[in-house]
């Protein structure tokens, strides 16, 4: 090309429009709590590179769906301290049906001494009242117990006879009678004997019909649990139809959901419950034999959106999950959640078949699997390429896939 003259050397702009505004995350601050699980803030904000350099912008301007957590969970320690109990109290009658109870108190888990026990309310603390029987009393056979509110403890062929009777009242109500689970089979031996059946299997049942009534009075056991559960983008109503509780004696019942928790006995029926997601479970605590509550549930669309679109949800008893999840509209969320109920009376294994969050030195804070027990509020969060086994102390889990 020496003959010809060459042309003169210069730079143009190709592209004049900057690059789209996007999150940026400052390294988390401290952890919230000097033991056990505590969150650590970390500080997001919406920039945009113009001509090499960060320039801060409104957060409306960056892609609200993709925005990244505020907080992270954190753990620095164990926590030192736990709760401990004293022996089980005499029952309170000599005779007939009464109650037990226990003192708790909490322990430094190192020293076994014994501290204020405002450092144990982070954790769960198991019962401190049952119920207890001395047998029947001599002079009161077969009769109504005089002058008290507890009555003689009654056969409990006569308790599931009695409740059956109730079950017959709400027939009228065109509503499938959900005492036996949809996932339990019913064998022949005729309808008393259907009854009779539902009422010793209805404890620890996952209940996943449309709508039902849950018959929980003349159950054999003191504390008895079920759970309610839909498809996402459902929620959950449930009203009291009736209440036999004793308030006096320490009978209570208990509505968790994710979004929900609460509990009476007083002025129960009729009342409403609004789980707010499409989860439910119902405990109840009776010392005499034969009380309890009639449940009615149904379930509608959600009047709010309570999850991402790639949130799954299982209900056992078992299955895979895998992640990331791609939507239809080829686009991928920063945290996707996978929601694990089971049967109260049964637990939750999950094991990690294959993992790959990015080596050692790739890997950033942002990128983890987080599982979470629901009943304690326990995390655990696993990195790398890290195959872990974890199992629940409860019948509900969470897990979370982060970036």
């Amino acid at each position: 090309c020496q003959p010809v003259p060459k042309p003169e050397s210069r730079m143009e702009v190709c592209d004049l429009n900057p690059c789209p505004p996007r999150w940026k995350v400052t390294p988390a601050g401290p952890c919230s709590s000097s033991c056990g699980l505590g969150l650590a803030v970390q500080l997001v904000t919406c920039v945009q590179i113009h001509q090499g350099k960060e320039v801060l912008q409104e957060e409306h301007l960056c892609p609200v769906a993709e925005k990244p957590l505020t907080s992270v969970p954190c753990v620095v320690r164990t926590c030192s301290y736990e709760w401990s109990f004293s022996k089980w109290s005499e029952c309170s009658t000599s005779c007939g049906n009464g109650i037990q109870t226990r003192q708790d108190f909490c322990l430094h888990s190192l020293t076994r001494e014994q501290v204020n026990s405002v450092f144990c309310r982070r954790f769960p603390k198991a019962i401190v009242m049952r119920g207890c029987s001395s047998g029947p009393c001599p002079e009161q056979v077969g009769t109504r117990s005089p002058g008290a509110e507890l009555q003689p403890a009654t056969p409990a062929t006569h308790l599931t006879t009695a409740a059956a009777a109730r079950e017959e009242r709400y027939k009228n109500l065109e509503l499938p009678l959900s005492a036996v689970p949809q996932e339990q089979t019913k064998t022949g031996g005729g309808e008393e004997d259907t009854a009779r059946r539902c009422l010793l299997c209805v404890c620890g049942s996952l209940f996943l019909n449309a709508t039902g009534i849950i018959n929980m009075t003349g159950v054999e056991s003191n504390d008895c649990s079920v759970a309610i559960g839909r498809p996402l983008g459902e929620e959950i109503t449930l009203r009291i139809l009736e209440s036999s509780l004793n308030c006096s004696a320490g009978e209570v019942v208990l509505f968790s959901g994710r979004m929900m928790w609460r509990t009476g006995c007083r002025k129960l029926s009729l009342s409403l419950i609004n789980s707010r997601t499409n989860t439910l479970i119902v405990k109840q605590r009776v010392v005499l034999p034969g009380n309890g509550v009639i449940l009615q549930y149904n379930s509608r669309t959600a009047t709010k959106k309570y999850y991402q679109d790639c949130d799954k949800q299982l209900f056992g008893p078992q299955g895979e999950i895998v992640n990331p999840v791609q939507l239809p509209d080829q686009r991928q969320e920063v945290v996707c959640r996978t929601f694990i109920d089971v049967a109260p009376q049964h637990r939750i294994t999950i094991r990690a078949l294959y993992t790959d969050l990015g080596t050692e030195g790739n890997q950033t804070h942002f990128n983890y699997i987080l599982v979470r027990d629901v009943s304690t509020m326990k995390t655990m969060v696993f990195h790398g390429k890290q195959q872990f086994l974890w199992q629940s102390t409860g019948s509900q889990a969470e897990i979370e896939f982060h970036e």
